[in-house]
């Protein structure tokens, strides 16, 4: 076990716990520590510091928000490295002097001025009698039609008996995943995805195999060979600003990419909460191949997580199986959250915040394209992320890592990788998780100041 006696805190530096988790953070970086590495129990880990429980406690949580330790029952906290689960934030944090550019949000408080106005009058609502009741599992009637109309440009049709409302976009991709699969079932993706799909996999016991990408997403010819060499169940895609690496699929490739499941006879799973930031979206694969895909969506990027309104749009053959995994797991959708989606879906509302998000976004991407100019980076024009393609000698863990001692968080291409096999050297950038534009500035300054030094940084480097 590896020991920590020599760790002594700077008195005038961070909170103790701060440099107790960078420290060991720093340990990960340079393989002192490798993943699968037990750290000492907490109460121990204090003894062995000298320091207080709180203070241990707080550095763990601190390094499980980044993704560097993990910690489950009966095994205590392990070394991640930054790969698979790791970085699965699900908020920003909020340490003082910290700018938080790692977690996907939408940018603007639309929503709360919306939300304010509308609440008053929800009791003269005709549904509002229906919000102490239960619900079926697919979620109320009222709300499925909003949702289908809502959605009936980009799928072509409007059904509401195909519609199941969900508590977001990952609780739909949950039960989507446990209708269709099996554990030991092979799912694919791109090689580098959102790290929800990596976390339900595991939890789910799935195999989640990587398909190579290039330039303009995932490639056809690594899909064919994919699906030969492994039958898999599914193949999941964000064919909208993919996360992290915000490519949009061309129609062209989207075109090629159906062929491929209809010949292999493989469900696609489509994940398009980022359509509505892309102007002139190419048809999605609900359109292309609706027999065989299941569209998810929801409200988290462009309108509000703490909402938690998601959907999903199977074929009707897989519409009940779908709803009864809700229905075991939290048996319907909040009737308020439905009964809110639906009223800001109703008056048009809910449009307009989408609106105000893409042009705050568009500001804030005019912002980095300024700061990170003559560096490799891939946004779209309203995107809510970035993917930034480090400079040599750079390595993405150090960078994350000597990019947090300068006061701003990012998100290593580790976490999004499945697998380690040639993991680039990038990280994903969340201009919409500043809080300002100042604050936005100000974190883009500092990580170009940061690409810029890492002469001054070798030591970081592995």
């Amino acid at each position: 076990m590896h020991s920590f006696s020599d760790f002594r805190p700077v008195e005038d530096g961070p909170a103790i716990y701060q440099q107790l988790a960078d420290e060991i953070h720093r340990r990960v970086t340079e393989g002192e520590l490798t993943p699968g590495d037990r750290l000492p129990p907490q109460r121990e880990f204090a003894r062995m510091v000298g320091v207080n429980l709180t203070t241990v406690t707080r550095a763990f949580a601190a390094l499980q928000r980044r993704g560097v330790v993990a910690s489950r029952p009966g095994r205590g906290s392990v070394v991640t490295g930054g790969a698979g689960e790791l970085a699965f934030a699900s908020a920003p944090e909020r340490e003082p002097g910290l700018i938080d550019l790692s977690v996907n949000r939408p940018a603007t408080t639309d929503y709360l001025e919306a939300l304010a106005r509308l609440l008053p009058r929800l009791p003269k609502d005709a549904r509002y009698a229906e919000l102490q009741d239960f619900h079926a599992p697919e979620g109320p009637l009222w709300a499925r039609e909003a949702v289908a109309g809502w959605l009936a440009p980009v799928l072509g049709v409007q059904n509401a008996q195909q519609v199941i409302v969900t508590h977001g976009a990952q609780s739909a991709l949950a039960c989507v995943l446990g209708a269709v699969a099996r554990a030991g079932d092979v799912v694919l993706a791109d090689a580098v995805t959102y790290q929800g799909m990596a976390a339900l996999c595991r939890t789910l016991d799935l195999e989640l195999r990587p398909v190579a990408m290039d330039d303009e997403g995932l490639r056809p010819d690594a899909l064919d060979a994919a699906c030969a060499e492994h039958q898999p169940r599914a193949l999941f895609v964000v064919p909208c600003l993919q996360n992290p690496t915000a490519i949009t699929l061309s129609a062209t490739r989207r075109a090629q990419i159906a062929e491929i499941a209809e010949r292999h006879d493989v469900l696609i799973i489509e994940d398009d909460v980022y359509r509505p930031l892309v102007e002139d979206a190419a048809p999605a694969f609900a359109q292309l191949a609706p027999e065989r895909t299941v569209y998810v969506t929801g409200l988290s990027k462009t309108v509000a997580p703490g909402l938690r309104f998601g959907v999903a749009v199977a074929p009707p053959p897989l519409v009940a199986d779908i709803a009864a995994m809700q229905r075991v797991a939290c048996w319907s959708i909040g009737p308020l959250n439905a009964l809110i989606a639906t009223r800001l879906i109703e008056e048009g509302t809910l449009l307009q915040i989408i609106e105000a998000q893409k042009t705050e976004l568009r500001a804030r991407q005019a912002l980095l394209r300024a700061a990170l100019e003559g560096f490799d980076v891939h946004a779209g024009e309203a995107s809510t992320h970035a993917w930034l393609k480090l400079p040599s000698p750079w390595r993405a863990n150090a960078f994350v890592n000597v990019a947090r001692k300068n006061g701003v968080g990012v998100l290593a291409a580790d976490a999004f990788a499945i697998g380690q096999h040639a993991v680039p050297h990038a990280v994903r950038i969340n201009v919409a998780a500043a809080r300002s534009r100042n604050d936005l500035q100000r974190g883009l300054e500092l990580l170009a100041e940061v690409m810029r030094s890492a002469e001054r940084h070798v030591s970081s480097l592995v």
